[in-house]
């Protein structure tokens, strides 16, 4: 059974480079067009070379910012100012029951 590891490694390597290079948008890869990178990855899958080429030099990479950048990432409700403004354009204005009576007559005789 071991000595079906390695075959099964490269294998498996083989296939995740395939899929991986057919779901990568056609922009985002580099160096060659993505067709030739099908190829490549097919043809040289059993010796490794596609796929770890695939790997280094076609594969986008992926972009870290270091706390200097915006955030792409889901930001919760009560942190997005988008969601925030939202909230207040849609809810109606109400009156506040909670203030002193001394306060609501004040406002009373002030409309009067």
């Amino acid at each position: 059974m071991l000595r079906y590891l390695p075959f099964l490694l490269v294998l498996a390597l083989w296939i995740y480079a395939f899929i991986d290079c057919l779901q990568t948008p056609e922009k985002d890869v580099r160096y060659l067009p993505k067709l030739a990178w099908v190829f490549i990855v097919l043809l040289f899958g059993q010796v490794l070379l596609g796929p770890v080429a695939w790997f280094i030099a076609g594969r986008p990479r992926k972009t870290t910012s270091f706390g200097g950048g915006r955030r792409t990432e889901w930001v919760a409700p009560d942190d997005n100012p988008e969601f925030l403004q939202s909230l207040k354009k849609d809810e109606p204005v109400a009156q506040d029951e909670s203030a002193p009576k001394d306060e609501k007559k004040d406002r009373d005789d002030e409309e009067a």
